[in-house]
Formats: structure tokens, sequence, C-alpha cells
């Protein structure tokens, strides 16, 4: 035992500067580690996406994001799936053979989807990234040729693609639009995004 008598004020300042700096530091760190959890947005970027497509009528088209990126669902008309054998000779990669932007097995068709009539792809060009636009409207246009039977037109190098999102031959754009995994969940709910159920 000591001699030295205790400062009773000095012990309580320590005490009470220690519990205090505990506390601080417990606030700090629960920010800090908070930052190694993914944000909402992160989680939500990469996830699958549910889209209700029940008010898209034949020759309308929705987009919607997935990862970042515009995802076209187009509701064809029997007359658009019906340029598709029109058009079959005339792209690049009528049967998404290629291997950059690999195609689902159950889009490897002639209209490159799982419904014939309900086109799913994403609405980027594969050459330098820019996004096509709709080209719907049949016939001689500017920058596109006389027989134009509808599809999508990219506006940065005018690669041209078919209402199957299939790139017309001798175009920058070296691939066909790609199809992301999707699935039914309903004849009206897609999932885009996921193509096997957990």
């Amino acid at each position: 035992m000591s001699d030295t008598p205790v400062d009773s004020s000095k012990r309580t300042w320590l005490v009470a500067t220690g519990c205090a700096g505990a506390v601080g530091a417990g606030f700090v760190a629960t920010p800090f580690v908070s930052t190694f959890q993914p944000s909402e947005k992160a989680k939500a970027a990469g996830a699958a996406v549910e889209v209700d497509i029940s008010s898209l009528k034949p020759g309308e088209k929705m987009t919607v994001e997935w990862r970042g990126k515009p995802v076209w669902i187009m509701k064809r008309t029997p007359e658009q799936l019906e340029t598709l054998k029109k058009t079959e000779s005339q792209v690049a990669d009528p049967n998404s053979d290629r291997k950059a932007y690999p195609t689902p097995e159950y889009a490897k068709n002639q209209h490159r989807s799982i419904k014939p009539e309900v086109l799913v792809a994403v609405g980027i060009c594969s050459h330098l990234g820019c996004s096509p636009s709709d080209k719907f409207q049949t016939g001689a246009q500017p920058s596109l040729p006389d027989d134009w039977n509808g599809g999508f037109l990219c506006p940065c190098h005018g690669s041209t693609f078919d209402l199957a999102g299939r790139v017309f031959k001798n175009k920058p754009a070296p691939d066909n639009l790609e199809v992301p995994p999707h699935m039914y969940l309903s004849d009206t709910k897609l999932l885009v995004g996921e193509d096997k159920k957990a």
C-alpha cells in the first residue's frame, strides 16, 4: 500500500475522460466499419430486376435498368416477327454464335427470345457503347436502306440492328445486341438478370 494520498478529483477526471473516449471511439468506428458493407445502391446494381409487362402493347417498348445498363423489353407484332425472316440473310450473326456477348441457349433462335413476341435486349451498341435509337417505321428514311423493315439505328457510327437485335453485315458493330439472362415468373412478370430458380 502506498502512503501517497489518492486524489479523487483526478481519478474521477481520468475515469470520465476514458469513458468519453471509449464512447467517442465507438461512434467513430461504427460508420467506419459500415463502409465495408456494400450500399443498398450497390446491392441493387447487380440484383435481378422484376418487371411487370402486363401493360406493354404490341409494337411498344419499355426500358428498365439492370447493372447500370438499359434493358429493352419490346412486344413485337406478328408483322414485326415476319420481318425477321426477311433480314435473316442480311445480318452478320443470324444464329447468335459469336462469343463476345454469349447468348443464352433459350435465345439462340430467329427471334432471340423465350417467347417469340417479347424481345429482351441490352440497349447498348457492341461497337463503342452508344445507345441505338428506335427505327420501327418501315421503308426509306435518312441513314437507313430503302427496304428497311424496322429495327434500331446506332446514331454514333451507323450500325443497324433488326427487330431481334441482330447486327446487319458490314457495319461497325461487331456483334448483336446482348440478350441478358432472364426468365418469366408468370405471363406478365419478367425477371431480368436471372434465368434459374434458386
